[in-house]
């Protein structure tokens, strides 16, 4: 089995939970084993975050810009990729911190988390068009009533 699905979306508050909820139903109708999903979710969920806190300035005319999800669920593996247009990690800096921030921190813990969760986690910057990308994957396991499973 096979598919695959892509947002445009804006970078609101209001499209995190959009994101996390098509991922969730996606996974559930495939027969993805809840725990999974609900790792992946977060996942997501502090991807977008990022997305829509730091993917760059407000767009000429008005708009608050955007950002893409993509999300690959392809054999035993799932692919999420959260790119924006901001001004992408720093240079210099090819990885973000491994330790989280303090627990009292407002902020800092979403990359940690995203890490956590997946399996392999990759972050950069789009070449030539500024913007971070922030991809991972995790091994899927499936419920035993699985209407998709990969054979």
């Amino acid at each position: 089995m096979s598919m695959w699905w892509s947002l445009h979306l804006r970078r609101e508050a209001a499209s995190v939970p959009l994101a996390r909820r098509l991922l969730i139903g996606t996974m559930e109708t495939a027969g993805v084993d809840p725990d999974i999903s609900y790792d992946l979710s977060v996942a997501l969920s502090e991807a977008c975050a990022n997305a829509v806190e730091h993917g760059g300035g407000a767009a000429p005319g008005g708009s608050s810009g955007a950002y893409r999800v993509t999300a690959y669920l392809d054999g035993e593996k799932c692919r999420i990729e959260v790119a924006d247009s901001g001004p992408g990690f720093p240079a210099g800096r090819a990885r973000p911190p491994a330790r989280p921030a303090p627990g009292d921190a407002e902020h800092g813990r979403g990359l940690c988390l995203i890490r956590e969760l997946a399996d392999h986690v990759q972050f950069g910057n789009m070449p030539g068009r500024g913007g971070a990308v922030v991809s991972f994957d995790k091994t899927l396991k499936w419920r035993e009533d699985a209407p998709l499973m990969s054979v």
